[in-house]
């Protein structure tokens, strides 16, 4: 679990790509402090395991099913990217619970800057749609934010986030430009109430509850 606040900007140092996987080198020192094979460290957002590390950098592997669902389908050497290692129990959470599962990616739509921040408005399919409200948490590449206004219109939903300056130069976010992707996750407790509803929504009483049993008219022996 995490909590979205991203502790260093880290950057891909390697790539090696399979037929239905890749392995990815991160170079990101505070990141691998204390990191052992099998710990969890989140990468723009998505959860990885380490399989290597050293003093400076770790190695993870990314599945089939994370490339296609991520913007690790197209990563680069070079590429900065928002690292959070798992949260510690007793530590405070200082932006919502975050598990690294993402549901997909949203593009930039817009880019409005203020005197002191920057408002981004994002893409949002119909399938999340439902589980993003305004002040609400989700993760925009690992990110803990707050949604500061969405909208559904119809060529599409939209959210859109604040970030300070520290946001802007502490994570990725600070240099998207409009038509990037990035990697988002929905609130946890969002996604759950959703499930709950479609399936009350599919149940049905059994078929001795549906209709009232029939009464006998015989008579009486």
């Amino acid at each position: 679990m995490f909590t979205g606040i991203i502790e260093e900007l880290g950057t891909v140092t390697r790539v090696e790509r399979s037929a239905d996987a890749a392995r990815l080198t991160v170079r990101g020192p505070k990141a691998v402090e204390g990191a052992r094979h099998g710990d969890s460290i989140s990468v723009s957002g998505v959860c990885l395991t380490v399989v290597d590390s050293d003093d400076e950098s770790f190695t993870a592997d990314v599945m089939a099913q994370t490339l296609a669902m991520s913007t690790l389908d197209d990563v680069q050497e070079g590429r900065p990217v928002n690292l959070e290692r798992a949260a510690l129990v007793g530590d405070r959470l200082g932006g919502h619970i975050v598990q690294g599962h993402i549901d997909g990616t949203a593009r930039v739509l817009e880019i409005r800057p203020g005197e002191a921040w920057r408002v981004i408005r994002f893409s949002l399919d119909e399938a999340h749609a439902p589980l993003v409200v305004d002040k609400g948490s989700i993760a925009v590449d690992g990110v803990s934010l707050t949604v500061s206004d969405l909208g559904d219109e119809p060529d599409g939903s939209w959210f859109e986030v604040s970030l300070i300056p520290e946001t802007l130069t502490a994570t990725t976010l600070g240099r998207v430009e409009v038509g990037d992707r990035v990697n988002i996750e929905t609130d946890i407790l969002a996604r759950h109430v959703e499930r709950m509803l479609r399936l009350d929504a599919h149940r049905t009483l059994p078929s001795s509850l549906a209709e009232p049993a029939p009464i006998s008219t015989g008579s009486l022996a």
